[in-house]
């Protein structure tokens, strides 16, 4: 290490040689070195010898006092200056390399920058001693260059930092940062935690840890149990404690200090010592907290980027999902299309043999119509929901209307499957009024129970309603309480895996133009948006499959109905 040049006291009498620009050259030529010179904080010179000026015809009187860019001066001007001040400001020297320009020649040097200490202990000057540099040597200099202001804790961050700067996952961040600072600061358990804004845990995400202590790694950790970690994140200082009362995990010294990306803190790096009481010297301290504003940006970025990746993949499977559905949709949309054109062409040819006939040809085209026309709304519906246009006018309805009307609709179709069909109500004095919309509430139980009956083979349906009486705010307004529909099946069920998979919009769990079963995949998407626009939600049940199927929806109650009692 070298000393910071103090020349009121030096051997070499600086302080009588300031009386002639020869005895300034004269004592920096003595140093015997190929460039030496001094300068203030703006760089300017104020003495200078170079072993090869007069070769290039270049004076002491040329370079003192004048304009620095007028002379010999560093190509890198600004970058020299601010280093310069910092030097000036730490009181510690630097090594590097500077290549100077005169003449339009260029000379790299490797230099050593001292401060000049005067009396009371200030600096507002630097001692330059450089070595030119061989052709073809500055690389090589470069990469053993080592800025002798760095002290071991210094130069253990610039590691630390540049291994976490080199990814954006996420786990190698955690793991990078723990393995290193635990090694390098001997610690019996290094953690570090992520941190959701309001959350009361935090989680360990990384661990480094000695063999003979308990591991952290994966538990959530509450803030209000674990108060240094909570004063911590919450601190912009480190929270130290030189000696704790061991709890579960045998700590008895921490240090932990919070990472933050914008002043808005995102997790936690706590180092413990558990074999003794540990007092954190002022470097340990202060390297924890500047590699901590490191990790906090590197979180940051690989958290966006955990975030992006997600949402990549998502909207791929999406684009996946829509083609998918755009196929099969093609698909259904074609199917009674044919169905209405062929009995059409049946007829204009004169292909029906009598009336009667004739009649079923026309009801054929007819049926398939319907349908065609059912499978455009659906994807009218879809596109509305998705732009957020759908809009309902709400009214009184009578639960008893709306359960006939679905058998009057769907019953047949049971039937001619061989299922058996039930409608079971709550059994009251008076009616059960909804609040809703009629159209959307009959379209939402046609879709069940039309996917019910379409996905079961064997068995049957079966259609119920229970009263729960329970306060349910709506739009503004108090119902006294709601209404659960469950249509429940015998049919083919769902696998556990691919449950989540029901109420996203263009998705089916057997898809492509080969699945078993038709349709376009929007039924339960459009139900449970319905549902939710009415106040209600929608819950999907099967225990897998070839074990049937539950779905149930609830609406608010308008009115409280008399139940009957047993009694009754």
């Amino acid at each position: 290490m070298i000393a910071p040049a103090n020349f009121h006291n030096s051997r070499f009498g600086y302080t009588n040689m300031q009386s002639t620009a020869q005895g300034k050259s004269s004592f920096l030529q003595e140093l015997g070195s190929d460039l030496v010179f001094t300068q203030d904080g703006s760089a300017q010179y104020h003495s200078f010898y170079w072993r090869d000026s007069q070769q290039y015809g270049l004076t002491e009187e040329q370079v003192v006092g004048l304009p620095l860019s007028d002379t010999f001066y560093p190509i890198a001007l600004e970058a020299y200056r601010d280093q310069i001040q910092r030097i000036l400001e730490n009181r510690t020297p630097e090594r590097c390399i500077h290549s100077f320009s005169y003449h339009n020649q260029v000379f790299p040097f490797e230099l050593i920058i001292s401060p000049i200490l005067e009396t009371e202990g200030k600096a507002e000057k630097v001692l330059v001693i450089g070595h030119l540099l061989p052709e073809g040597s500055v690389q090589k200099v470069i990469d053993s260059l080592v800025p002798i202001s760095l002290d071991p804790n210094q130069k253990l961050l610039t590691q630390i930092a540049r291994k976490i700067r080199r990814t954006l996952d996420l786990d190698i961040i955690w793991r990078q940062t723990v393995d290193s600072l635990g090694k390098a600061l001997q610690v019996n358990r290094c953690i570090i935690c992520s941190y959701q804004p309001e959350q009361p845990t935090v989680k360990v995400e990384g661990e480094y840890c000695q063999d003979s202590f308990s591991s952290m790694l994966g538990r959530q950790l509450e803030l209000e149990a674990e108060p240094c970690l909570k004063q911590a994140l919450f601190s912009p200082d480190p929270v130290v404690a030189d000696r704790i009362t061991p709890g579960d995990f045998q700590q008895q010294s921490v240090l932990v200090v919070s990472t933050s990306y914008q002043d808005e803190p995102n997790g936690l790096i706590s180092l413990h010592q558990c074999d003794r009481h540990r007092q954190w010297s002022d470097a340990e301290i202060e390297l924890v907290r500047e590699l901590a504003e490191q990790v906090g940006t590197a979180i940051a970025h690989g958290t966006l980027y955990k975030e992006l990746e997600l949402a990549r993949e998502l909207a791929e499977e999406l684009s996946r999902l829509k083609s998918e559905f755009l196929a099969n949709t093609s698909h259904e949309l074609r199917t009674p299309l044919n169905g209405m054109i062929g009995f059409l062409k049946l007829i204009l040819e004169g292909m029906a043999d009598d009336p009667e006939e004739q009649r079923e040809f026309i009801q054929e085209a007819h049926n398939s119509a319907l349908h065609l026309l059912n499978i455009i709304n659906d994807i009218l519906d879809i596109a509305k929901i998705e732009a957020g246009k759908m809009e309902l006018e709400f009214s009184p309805v009578e639960l008893e209307e709306l359960f006939s009307k679905v058998q009057d609709f769907t019953k047949q179709q049971a039937q001619q499957k061989n299922l058996s069909f039930s409608l079971e109500k709550p059994a009251t004095h008076d009616g059960i009024i909804l609040y809703g919309n009629y159209q959307r509430l009959l379209q939402v139980m046609l879709n069940l129970v039309g996917n019910a009956i379409k996905f079961t083979d064997e068995g049957g349906i079966t259609i119920s309603a229970e009263v729960h009486k329970k306060k349910v705010p709506f739009q503004g307004q108090e119902f006294p309480g709601y209404v659960k529909v469950r249509v429940a099946d015998t049919g083919i069920g769902v696998s556990l895996d691919m449950q989540d998979r029901l109420f996203q919009s263009f998705s089916q769990v057997q898809g492509g133009l080969n699945r078993p079963y038709g349709g376009t995949g929007l039924g339960l998407a459009i139900s449970q948006k319905l549902v939710e626009t009415m106040g209600g939600v929608v819950h999907f049940f099967s225990m897998g499959e070839n074990l049937g199927s539950t779905v149930t929806f609830t609406i608010p109650l308008y009115q409280e109905p008399v139940i009957m009692s047993k009694a009754d």
